[in-house]
């Protein structure tokens, strides 16, 4: 672990912090087994830009002076393969939330293909009350799983591209190319409305961010830490 920047394919049911307290103990691990202790700057660990805990791929890690650039990732443009399921909604827009039955009702492909040119170019969003987007100083994900009211601002984010890989209904798989700050949960919700069917995220991978590739990172197994 000697490079400031890591690239990691993050498995399902981890967290972006599961990850980084991992990789942190596994330097400290190293310096212990030299006999050595740490520096502070040394066992300073971050990540560029979060992904959910259901979701898979490219997770960059920063270490030491390279956390200092965490906000210059934030702002790069990415790459999700997403599956969307048709049919039903969750309270948080991925399969960890309660679903809720909307419509039997299976739209044709042309349907599909008509609503997602919808969502190409700049859009506006209403990112999902359960993120980590502060209101009032405080992250609206905890705000919400307090009961709390969690009124979210509408912001305008840019779609480049929206492929459709596969439909196979209930599921609609796309790759799309996003700018920062875009939410692929909310992305999928506005794909379900606009199709009158209602739909949340059941599957997402970040395959890309900028000029770095998912194909290039290593596992947590292969950097020898399990969860």
């Amino acid at each position: 672990m000697n490079d400031d920047i890591l690239l990691i394919d993050k498995p399902a049911g981890w967290t972006s912090f599961d990850v980084v307290a991992k990789i942190r103990s596994g330097i400290r691990a190293e310096y212990r087994d030299r006999g050595e202790k740490p520096t502070k700057k040394q066992l300073r660990v971050g990540h560029a830009g979060t992904l959910d805990p259901f979701a898979t791929g490219l997770l960059i890690v920063l270490k030491g002076d390279a956390c200092k650039k965490a906000g210059e990732f934030l702002k790069l443009d990415k790459v999700y393969e997403a599956t969307i399921r048709l049919g039903q909604t969750s309270t948080t827009g991925d399969p960890e939330g309660e679903l809720t039955k909307v419509s039997d009702r299976r739209p044709t492909i042309d349907e599909v293909k008509a609503t997602l040119e919808k969502f190409v170019g700049e859009i506006t969003q209403r990112p999902p009350i359960y993120s980590a987007i502060k209101i009032d100083g405080q992250r609206a994900y905890k705000l919400a799983r307090k009961g709390e009211e969690v009124i979210m601002p509408t912001r305008r984010v840019m779609v480049f591209s929206l492929e459709l890989i596969n439909y196979n209904y209930p599921d609609l798989k796309i790759r799309t190319h996003v700018g920062s700050g875009t939410y692929i949960r909310t992305l999928a919700e506005d794909i379900g409305r606009d199709l009158g069917v209602g739909a949340y995220c059941s599957e997402l991978r970040r395959t890309l961010i900028e000029k770095w590739s998912v194909e290039d990172a290593l596992t947590m197994t292969d950097w020898g830490l399990s969860k």
